[in-house]
């Protein structure tokens, strides 16, 4: 009997004892947050149209070797379940050891995106002035293919969709921008360009490299008009906390508004340029 009861009591102060330990350790899971980062890199082919008929193949390559640093950047996107920040990783030309100075004005700023509360907010420079622009996630209606292909370590299943073409670069700008203005009496066709996706179910987060993003995956390689983008290393949960912040600094403005005052900007250029001349 008296060994019955130290039996109980020990019994008893083991499940008194053991109690904290499993609760310390499902607080600590709740707690630890899922974090990573991706590492891609993005390579456009150039388009010289009509002018690029009349070159050299040596007057292109010139051509190709001097825009190196716009047709090829690498970016960083750093996320949680929910937000992410993708950012891009300015390179320094090996030669002059200059940067990038006028591309810089119509490149992708750092850009947050939070899935849950479907929100963008980008950081954009123009000409010294800075913009924060806030606007909803781009809407993508992403069609599920059967194709499936490995990418690294991670087995991944394509996606393909139709994006307006402003919408992909809303932040740039071409001077063929101003000439295919039309008045509210002409009806525009609305230019699409076809994306390629492919996202891998080993990452359960609906996000993605730029603006893109609503995969049941993280997307991992992405190709749209001339541009492909793919990621090349990934880090999950790192040692080091990531700090996931929307940027805060510039004046607040939407997508279509940052466009126009791009525009406006830019034509107001031209026409003082040619005054000048006159």
């Amino acid at each position: 009997m008296q060994l019955f009861f130290l039996k109980l009591i020990v019994f008893s102060c083991s499940v008194l004892v053991s109690n904290k330990p499993i609760l310390e350790f499902q607080e600590f899971q709740e707690f630890q947050e899922f974090q990573g980062k991706a590492y891609y890199f993005s390579m456009s082919k150039m388009e010289l149209g009509t002018w690029g008929s009349r070159m050299s193949e040596a007057q292109k390559k010139q051509i190709q070797n001097n825009l190196k640093n716009r047709l090829e950047k690498t970016y960083i996107l750093s996320f949680n379940k929910e937000e992410s920040i993708f950012n891009e990783e300015e390179k320094v030309d090996a030669i002059s050891g200059a940067t990038d100075s006028w591309g810089s004005n119509f490149s992708r700023g750092k850009q947050y995106k939070n899935i849950k509360e479907n929100k963008l907010v980008q950081a954009q420079e123009f000409y010294g002035k800075r913009f924060l622009v806030k606007d909803k996630l781009q809407k993508i209606e992403w069609k599920m293919e059967s194709d499936s292909k490995q990418i690294g370590q991670y087995i991944c299943f394509k996606a393909t969709t139709s994006i307006p073409t402003n919408e992909l670069s809303w932040y740039d700008f071409s001077w063929s921008d101003l000439t295919s203005k039309t008045t509210d009496s002409e009806i525009s066709e609305i230019e699409m360009t076809e994306v390629e996706a492919w996202y891998t179910l080993q990452i359960p987060i609906k996000n993605g490299p730029a603006g893109y993003w609503g995969l049941p995956g993280l997307i991992l390689e992405v190709s749209a008009g001339n541009t492909t983008i793919l990621c090349s290393q990934i880090v999950i949960n790192p040692k080091e906390r990531i700090n996931i912040k929307a940027p805060d600094k510039g004046k607040e403005i939407t997508k279509i508004e940052y466009r126009s005052t791009i525009q406006n900007k830019m034509l107001e250029m031209r026409n003082n340029r040619g005054r000048r001349r006159g």
